[in-house]
């Protein structure tokens, strides 16, 4: 039976764009750790499933994982704004249930990219009692953005500071939820465009009529707000095993990076220290929002999200400012919760994806979830985080269609092979990151022993110091169970995506990869199992190219004659 209405709690959504965990970003946010992480709990295994804005977020409010939302890029044909719209997804996300419910929603900022000042109408995005979106190509342009509050037209902020022009919105919003929170609960999204890049649009017109359809855009740092401009100014990124290495390690197109210059070292150092200072704004941002809570009695009966759509890189393996690769840098990310029952100041070591967090948020109000999701509940209270220690998966599925560009000084670092399939395990004797590249590059990663990801330890380059054995099995025979994981976990579907070991072992002996190596198994997979490859680079999900799939016209591959689908 669902929760009444006046039994539920309102939801506060706050979600940055490209914020990184890796270089240390929450500690620069005195103002999120003492509303969030000082009273919430920080869920350290928190990944991104696309390591991408666009195909990120539509995971974020559909429940469900980019090859099943086919929104796989940041523009049309195959991804942004209208593609989610083309795949139906603008009558069937979190806001629409939500409202089903008897919600009132809200959003404030960053929706989706190739959302534009050219097709914001085309059609209006749904959900929502009241929104006010940035809009392309004005979205990272942090001193000349244009918001579209509701059915109106675009206005442009030219020469006010992005976030604080979001913060002033956020604010009527809250004045407007709050006054109706009595007969109606909320959900408010707060998506800032800080710490991205700042990408120059200027030759648009702010009449919004001659936006070319393939505009050209420069990138530079993020710009802080005045006031923040002058601080960290010792701070740099930090330096650790994998930052601007001596020794060239990843796939093949990583490896050939070169050592960055020391004048390209102090750049991205620069670059770094401004992604801090758009921070301050946002961390501000979150301080006004918990002072208005307060102010109306509601902040121990709202539940607060903090996240970000994927992580970053600044020079990490050689590579310039960017993200898009399955490295933890840019996959593994902050994700804090704050509310009723929730411990104050642990750390859960569950690990957990954005296709989780749209059921979370149906679970918090009370309302029931859907089959099709492919994620599960995040555990939220003390009981939750215990028992999701036994009973939780520990895999993550990574995957990305696209070239990996960079952002910074240099800006020729990109790679048309660089559409890959990847899995995460992590469980209390291995943490292994498993990538099959497009052109059928593998990689693995210890990273018990290897945290960096500096060793590749099936590039051929590796061989000589390769050992012989991981988790005390002979390394094949661990390969082959994480290629099996990863080739039903690229294609999954609902239930699947969280249970792929029940699939390869429907009588259900099996649950983790400690499980699956017994040598009983041994046939099964170094034998039996066709493996993971791509036929060609796609620019997209086409499925002719993406190989083996986990069935075929509803037939499990370990169940039909394999040599009739190749």
């Amino acid at each position: 039976m669902n929760r009444p209405l006046s039994c539920r709690p309102n939801v506060v959504f706050i979600l940055t764009d490209d914020q990184d965990l890796h270089m240390d970003s929450l500690d620069y946010m005195p103002l999120l750790k003492k509303h969030m992480r000082d009273q919430g709990t920080f869920y350290k295994r928190h990944f991104t499933t696309t390591a991408i804005c666009c195909p990120a977020r539509v995971t974020l409010w559909t429940g469900k994982a980019a090859h099943n939302t086919n929104v796989t890029d940041l523009a049309a044909p195959y991804g942004g704004y209208p593609k989610f719209v083309e795949e139906g997804l603008n009558e069937n996300y979190l806001p629409i249930w939500l409202q089903s419910e008897g919600y009132n929603t809200y959003y404030a900022g960053k929706l989706f990219n190739a959302h534009t000042v050219n097709n914001y109408d085309q059609p209006f995005v749904k959900g929502w009692n009241e929104s006010d979106f940035l809009l392309d190509p004005y979205v990272y342009m942090y001193l000349n953005s244009t918001f579209q509050r509701n059915r109106e037209a675009p206005v442009s902020h030219e020469g006010e500071y992005v976030t604080d022009v979001l913060a002033a919105k956020t604010q009527g919003f809250l004045e407007s939820a709050l006054e109706a929170e009595n007969e109606r609960p909320f959900f408010l999204a707060v998506a800032p465009n800080a710490p991205h890049s700042n990408v120059d649009a200027s030759f648009a017109k702010i009449n919004f009529t001659d936006v070319p359809r393939n505009w050209s855009f420069k990138l530079t740092t993020p710009v802080p707000a005045a006031r923040h401009a002058h601080l960290f100014a010792d701070a740099i990124v930090p330096r650790r095993a994998n930052f601007n290495p001596e020794r060239a390690s990843g796939a093949n197109w990583v490896r050939q990076q070169p050592r960055l210059s020391d004048d390209n070292v102090a750049w991205n150092d620069d670059f770094y220290r401004n992604r801090l200072r758009a921070l301050q704004a946002v961390d501000e941002l979150i301080d006004d929002v918990f002072a208005r809570l307060e102010a109306a009695g509601v902040r121990d009966h709202t539940y607060v999200v903090f996240t970000t759509d994927n992580g970053f890189h600044i020079s990490q393996h050689r590579l310039q400012p960017g993200k898009e690769c399955s490295f933890e840098e840019d996959i593994n990310i902050p994700l804090i919760i704050r509310g009723p029952g929730i411990p104050k100041g642990a750390v859960s070591e569950a690990v957990t994806t954005h296709s989780d967090l749209a059921p979370t948020i149906l679970s918090i109000i009370g309302a029931p979830l859907r089959a099709d999701f492919d994620g599960i509940v995040v555990p939220l209270t003390q009981k939750q985080q215990e028992a999701a220690v036994q009973t939780r998966h520990e895999h993550v599925a990574v995957e990305f269609w696209g070239m990996a560009g960079s952002e910074g000084k240099a800006r020729p670092t990109s790679c048309a092979t660089t559409r890959t399939k990847a899995i995460r395990v992590i469980g209390p004797r291995y943490n292994l990151h498993y990538v099959v590249w497009c052109n059928n590059e593998h990689e693995l990663y210890d990273l018990q022993a290897d945290p960096h990801q500096v060793t590749n330890l099936l590039h051929p380059d590796e061989a000589a110091s390769r050992p012989a054995t991981l988790l005390g099995h002979p390394l094949d025979s661990v390969v082959a169970r994480l290629d099996a994981l990863l080739l039903v976990a690229k294609s999954c579907k609902g239930r699947t995506c969280t249970q792929p070991w029940h699939a390869l072992h429907p009588q259900g002996d099996v649950g983790t990869l400690h499980e699956a190596l017994a040598p009983q198994f041994d046939a099964f997979y170094l034998k039996q199992q066709p493996r993971v490859r791509f036929e060609w680079c796609a620019p997209a999900q086409l499925l002719a190219a993406e190989g083996p799939q986990f069935e075929k016209d509803g037939v499990a591959f370990w169940n039909s004659d394999w040599s009739l689908w190749t």
